[in-house]
């Protein structure tokens, strides 16, 4: 008899007696977890397969251990570019011994993943933060009435006043009467060119003549 189920996003084959290393779980050394995500159960040849999951049906394990996998190196480099850069990393696993595999106890609790953990924490931090909008919004509302209850209704006589005053001070601008243009003076006559004498050599030659 054995079962597939999905623990921490992945999963595995599990067998009763067999232990296995899972991804990091949120329980101490010695507690009995149930799981209840079984994908496939094979019971002695009859295969049952969930849709996604199997209804009534658990897999229980005992936590044993909380160890560190292997250091794992990570190095990158570009060539010609002087860059390298060298890193380690050692995954945090949980060891898990598998009891029983069938119907739920009802007494013992599902240790969850740090993974379903932040899904469960999800939408309960977006509620708070609908209430809190919500809040806001109604305390905004409640701040602008108070503002329009309080503002002074404006006095219509005062903008007749005022349209008075500026009446005279458009009669004030009247447009300046405008001079008459200046008579032209009559331009002078000219005078006559004189006459010219003719020379009186000319008319002593004449008589001797």
């Amino acid at each position: 008899m054995y079962a597939i189920v999905e623990i921490a996003g992945q999963q595995f084959k599990v067998e009763e007696g067999r232990k296995i290393f899972v991804h990091r779980l949120e329980a101490d050394e010695g507690d009995n977890i149930e799981f209840e995500k079984v994908l496939l159960l094979d019971s002695d040849g009859a295969v049952t397969i969930g849709a996604p999951v199997i209804d009534n049906t658990v897999v229980e394990g005992r936590v044993l251990a909380h160890p560190r996998g292997d250091k794992v190196i990570i190095f990158k480099k570009k060539r010609r570019k002087g860059y390298q850069k060298r890193n380690g990393h050692r995954q945090d696993f949980t060891e898990v011994e598998i009891l029983r595999i069938g119907a739920p106890s009802g007494t013992k609790k599902q240790a969850a993943p740090k993974a379903e953990k932040k899904e469960a924490e999800a939408p309960v931090a977006e509620e708070m933060k609908a209430e809190a909008k919500s809040e806001v919004k109604e305390e905004v509302k409640a701040e602008a009435k108070s503002e329009v209850k309080k503002a002074p209704a404006k006095k219509p006589a005062a903008k007749k006043e005022t349209a008075e005053k500026k009446a005279p001070a458009a009669e004030k601008k009247a447009p300046a009467v405008k001079k008459a243009p200046a008579v032209k003076k009559a331009p002078a006559v000219k005078k006559a060119p004189a006459v010219k004498k003719a020379p009186a050599n000319s008319a002593g030659k004449k008589e001797k003549e």
